[in-house]
Order: structure tokens, then C-alpha cells, then sequence
């Protein structure tokens, strides 16, 4: 099957990238195809808590960006966000005949001469260029600690949060230092018998308003690692955690007291270096994911230093392959202005010989 493009994921990057070559002049089928292994659109959102939200409370998700040309506007934004943003993006491709194809797992990318061959589940395409907007979802982190095969407890990741009620009762360590651990804590602790935050670093709490200036301004300190080929940090990394009146609160009463991370896992709960433990029937490890991007590991483009590294959003190590949605592009508007970036510069590199 030939196409000039192949765009690999439907989610926020993945549908700005369609849309940038949608607009430019690139029909489905022929000029692009968009492969995406969800069962329906919503991308990693389809699998976002039910109690998480897209604004109004402490629950919230961080800011939905609208995509390129059509208004995010849910009537209702009290819903959960796992059903108010795949339908907005249902919404969105059948707005620009997008002609997403799904259920199709992307298996490899190989180069075969001048040409990529994204082989999948449901057959071979080649195409003269590549969009990979896979994400993070699928590649939830857990580190290793001593212990951990003999805790007689659940232990759980972010990514199989099934709400608070389930932890009603129950004696729970929640590790990690971003929002979710954050909203985690906060949703668990009236229903739990204990709970306990443990993080490798102290929390960075953020006063006043996060501007433009700011935003700009983290983002390229996580661009600057993604130039060197170095693994990408979650912006949120250098952005801080906002101090909102719930997470003051949170401090207030004692749930959002962080503790240092615990040295290793016991068979009822953690340890720490000094002697000290903490009795636990779950851990719930918010520690983040790492981006899905196995299957391009037949073109080598990771540097020595361990990350793929880019030049805006286009693969140092082969010009055809651009990454959206990864590194300074893991956010809703990120996602946007790369994915649109992304479209630009393939257009304009598939016309350059005609051009000439």
C-alpha cells in the first residue's frame, strides 16, 4: 500500500499533523494515512480516570487545547474527560474527512532504500515520510526497588487507577511527584485508612500565575535535552506543581506531607535506609511512561546518550522521520504547534524536487 505520509497515532499530535496535511493540499489515502491502535478516537484520553475532569475543580486535567480549526468547547466540561475529549476528536475527524484507520498496530519502520515501510498488524504501507505521534500511554514506568516480588499488597501504575472508592479502608502509599500522584492523594485520602506520599525529589510548589513567558521558557529546557539525544523529561519537571487552594489545603491537612523515598519494599509495606517503615496494602506508583517508539527501532535513531535527538520536530538521524507529541511536544498545545510543524516541513521537502 503507497502513501506519501504515514502519520502513526490519532491523538493530539497525531490529528494536528493530519490536519497540516490535510490543509496543504494532501488527500487521505494517496497523500497521508493515519494509523491509529485504538478501537475509537480519543487517543490516550479514552483511558484517563473517570473521576479526572477538563476543568472546574481540583480533578482537572491541564489545560485542553483546541486542535487547529475546530473550537474544544464541551457543553458540559463536569463530564468525565474520558468520554468529553474522544468525543471531540470523533468530532474532529469527521469534521476533515481525516479517514483515520483503526484498530492497526504499527509493528516496525524499516528503510528500504529511499522509501519507509511501516509494517503493521493489518499489512505493509510505504511512504516518503513518517509522523510519529505515538505518545507515552501505552508505556506506563515502574522503577525497580528491592522487595517488590514479595509485597503481599496490589500494587498498582496511574494507568490502572480505577478511582477512590476502591482504596476505601485501605493503608496506601501513592509514589511519585507530579499532578496525578497530587490529585491521586487527594481523591484517596477521605475514603483510606492511611496514606502516605513518597517522592524521589522534593515537590516544586509554584505560586502566582503560569504565563506564556513561563511556559515558553520550560519548554526549552526540556527542547534543550531532546537537541542532545538526551532521554526527555515531562515538562512538568521544570514547570513545578501550581499551588492551588485544594493542594494548599492538601498541605494543610497533612495528606500532600511528602516523604523521601523509601530504600526498599517489605511483604506489608516499605522501608526506609534508617529503619523506618510504613505499613501498606497498596502502591499506587504514579511515576510517569516513556514514549512508545519501539517500533522505529529498526531505523536507529537513538543517540549514544540514550534519546532520539531532534531538530525542531524532525529526527537528526533520518530527515523523513518526525517525532510530535514527544519531548517539548508532550502537552495539548505542544502537540498542536508541532504537529502542524511537522506537516509544513514534509509538505514543503515532497515538493522540493518538483520545485527545482
Amino acid at each position: 500500500m503507497d502513501t506519501q505520509v504515514v502519520v502513526i497515532g490519532a491523538g493530539q499530535a497525531g490529528l494536528s499533523a493530519a490536519w497540516g496535511l490535510r490543509r496543504a493540499g494532501l488527500e487521505p489515502g494517496p497523500g497521508f494515512v493515519v494509523l491509529d491502535a485504538e478501537e475509537a478516537p480519543g487517543g490516550a484520553w479514552r483511558h484517563r480516570w473517570d473521576t479526572l475532569r477538563v476543568a472546574g475543580d481540583a480533578f482537572s486535567a491541564h489545560r485542553i487545547h483546541s486542535l487547529p480549526g475546530l473550537d474544544f468547547a464541551p457543553e458540559d466540561p463536569d463530564r468525565p474527560a474520558n468520554r468529553v475529549v474522544p468525543e471531540y476528536f470523533a468530532a474532529y475527524e469527521r469534521e476533515f474527512d481525516l479517514q483515520v484507520r483503526r484498530p492497526i498496530r504499527v509493528t516496525a519502520v524499516r528503510s528500504v532504500d529511499e522509501l519507509l515501510h511501516v509494517d503493521t498488524d493489518a499489512g505493509t504501507w510505504t511512504a516518503q515520510a513518517l509522523v510519529n505521534a505515538t505518545g507515552t500511554w501505552t508505556r506506563p514506568f515502574v522503577p525497580a526497588y528491592p522487595g517488590a516480588t514479595e509485597f503481599r499488597g496490589r500494587q498498582l501504575h496511574a494507568v490502572d487507577f480505577p478511582g477512590p472508592e476502591a482504596f476505601a479502608g485501605q493503608r496506601v502509599v501513592v509514589v511519585g511527584g507530579g499532578t496525578s500522584a497530587v490529585q491521586f492523594l487527594l481523591q484517596i485520602a477521605p475514603v483510606a485508612a492511611a496514606t502516605t506520599w513518597v517522592t524521589r525529589t522534593p515537590p516544586r510548589w509554584r505560586e502566582g500565575p503560569f504565563d506564556d513567558v513561563a511556559g515558553r521558557e520550560a519548554v526549552a529546557l526540556v527542547e534543550e535535552r531532546v537537541r542532545a539525544g538526551l532521554p526527555p523529561r515531562p515538562v512538568v519537571s521544570v514547570t513545578g506543581l501550581p499551588l492551588t487552594p485544594a493542594y494548599r489545603e492538601g498541605i494543610e491537612s497533612g495528606v500532600l506531607a511528602r516523604r523521601p523515598m523509601f530504600s526498599r519494599i517489605t511483604p506489608d509495606g516499605v522501608a526506609w535506609a534508617d529503619g523506618t517503615t510504613e505499613p501498606a496494602d497498596v502502591i499506587l506508583w504514579a511515576t510517569g511512561w516513556r514514549p512508545a517508539v519501539g517500533h522505529l527501532a529498526p531505523l536507529h535513531l537513538r543517540s549514544p546518550q540514550g534519546g532520539i535527538a531532534l531538530d525542531g520536530t524532525r529526527a537528526v538521524a533520518d530527515p523523513r522521520v518526525h517525532l510530535v507529541g514527544y519531548g517539548p511536544s508532550a502537552s495539548t498545545i505542544g502537540a498542536n504547534r508541532a504537529g502542524r510543524a511537522a506537516a509544513r516541513e514534509i509538505v514543503q521537502r515532497l515538493r522540493a524536487p518538483a520545485a527545482a
